[in-house]
């Protein structure tokens, strides 16, 4: 059996916490390890390969890191330049994996959900595995147990011809009105969508070849054209553009006569929301969760997270707090499923703050901007052991560099020359330069920036060893040096 972990996800619903170029899946909202990590941990058991991943191209850097803070590694990540929904994502990975001859059952699971009882996910997947290779498509049901609106539904019936503890699928309901929602619940024959999915590659496939010859063939195409590199598929965007955005759901499950469903009662949540996260967490006497600096008064069934500020809240109920070093959120938890539409507005506005943190991460580290005004910049800057910047310019900024902790190696035109703490150096405008830790802990430095325009998008690139060519309207030079 093979995982196939969807990555894609842009969480907009947890923002401010979660951001486009750092999503929920890559936090550690409910635990010490991310949930992308929980995920990976989820599936260490006998019989269960390393998994294939599918993620977009900008957070390729990210799920290495953290395979590889688990000492886990994956067997492909397939890299989306832009989200095309789940048949796509699934089709893509089945189809390289019936190009090796391999016709392995597949494990379809999201990276951002919650399962707390491993004993009851693994009792399931059994279950499931036996009507999987019977040639049936399934889809694991959490029981409805309260009537929730940010969830789609399955309806289903039994059928003699299935094993026992599997049911077919009768109809899919999207996110039903809390009227409809309490009847479903009412009627005990309805399960939460989970997006969890187990069926054989080849049988996906056929079913989606029936059903959706577009997305069978363009995702054909797509892989056909792809570049690889290692374990690293990097999916032709011009192809994949092509290809119509839907849902294994949509494409396939509501289609064919083989969909049947799985009960999984294993404390399942997507943590789709705010009010999702305050119910998988322990709370205080008055039904608080509380994180981070937090002082709370007179509250009750509040949701309260602090980021670095002290956050006091003083007679609220049913509240929803989160602070972050740019934004704050503060919302009812009744209305959270309506953050995704203010994040849509800000989107609309141009507004960064649902782009990235002001902490911002890359292959060779982070930085953190500081302080910013007219025509200068602030920020901290971090490079991991070994790691090294582009080789770069710009055209309208200048920089200063103040090596805070660590030793930098720094090229500026055709000079390389060492930088220890407390030592500094000018990088001016137009020069050929690039930072580099050549030592064995984090390189620490203040860069201020200097100069008429201070864009991320001001930087010409010349060299860059994770061969970020042509990325984010980038320009790429080649130089002899």
């Amino acid at each position: 059996m093979i995982p196939i972990i969807l990555s894609g996800g842009s969480g907009s619903r947890l923002w401010p916490l979660s951001r486009k170029q750092f999503p929920k899946q890559f936090l550690a909202l409910t635990g010490e390890h991310t949930m992308f990590q929980q995920t990976l941990e989820r599936l260490v058991f006998e019989g269960m390969q390393p998994p294939v991943i599918v993620c977009n191209k900008d957070h390729r850097f990210i799920v290495q890191e953290q395979l590889t803070a688990l000492n886990l590694a994956s067997q492909a990540v397939l890299m989306e330049p832009f989200g095309r929904n789940t048949a796509p994502a699934v089709a893509i990975a089945a189809m390289k994996l019936l190009n090796e001859g391999r016709d392995e059952l597949l494990l379809v699971m999201p990276a951002d959900h919650v399962i707390d009882d491993q004993k009851a996910f693994q009792r399931a997947l059994a279950i499931a595995t036996i009507a999987a290779e019977g040639g049936d498509l399934v889809l694991f049901g959490v029981p409805a147990t309260k009537p929730e609106t940010g969830y789609g539904y399955i309806k289903s019936s039994q059928a003699a011809e299935l094993p026992e503890g599997v049911s077919r699928v009768d109809q899919f309901v999207e996110k039903p009105d809390a009227q409809r929602a309490a009847e479903f619940v009412k009627s005990g024959n309805y399960f939460w969508n989970s997006g969890m999915f187990l069926f054989r590659a080849s049988r996906f496939l056929d079913e989606l070849k029936r059903h959706d010859p577009d997305i069978y063939d363009t995702c054909l195409l797509a892989l056909e054209r792809s570049a690889i590199d290692g374990e690293n598929i990097d999916i032709d965007a011009a192809t994949f553009e092509c290809c119509p955005d839907n849902s294994i759901d949509y494409a396939v499950m509501e289609k064919t006569t083989r969909a049947c469903v799985v009960p999984l009662s294993a404390g399942w949540s997507d943590v789709g929301c705010w009010s999702s996260l305050w119910d998988v967490h322990e709370k205080d006497d008055d039904g608080n969760v509380t994180k981070g600096d937090v002082v709370v008064r007179d509250s009750h069934n509040c949701l309260v997270h602090g980021n670095g500020k002290l956050v006091s809240v003083i007679g609220l109920e049913n509240i929803v707090v989160v602070e972050t070093k740019d934004a704050m959120m503060i919302a009812h938890k009744d209305r959270v499923q309506e953050v995704k539409q203010l994040v849509n507005t800000l989107n609309e506005a141009g507004r960064t703050e649902t782009q990235n943190h002001c902490e911002v991460y890359r292959p060779w580290g982070s930085y953190d901007s500081v302080d910013m005004g007219g025509r200068f910049q602030v920020k901290h800057i971090s490079v991991k052991p070994g790691a090294q910047l582009s080789l770069q310019m710009h055209h309208h900024r200048a920089e200063h560099w103040i090596v805070v902790s660590g030793t930098a190696e720094v090229t500026c035109d055709e000079n390389v020359f060492l930088l220890t703490e407390n030592q500094s150096t000018y990088i001016p405008i137009a020069s050929v330069h690039r930072l580099a830790n050549p030592g064995k802990i984090p390189l620490e430095i203040i860069e201020v920036q200097s100069g008429s325009y201070l864009g991320e998008d001001d930087i010409e690139r010349y060299e860059d060893i994770y061969g970020r060519n042509e990325e984010h309207g980038v320009q790429v030079k080649t130089v002899v040096r």
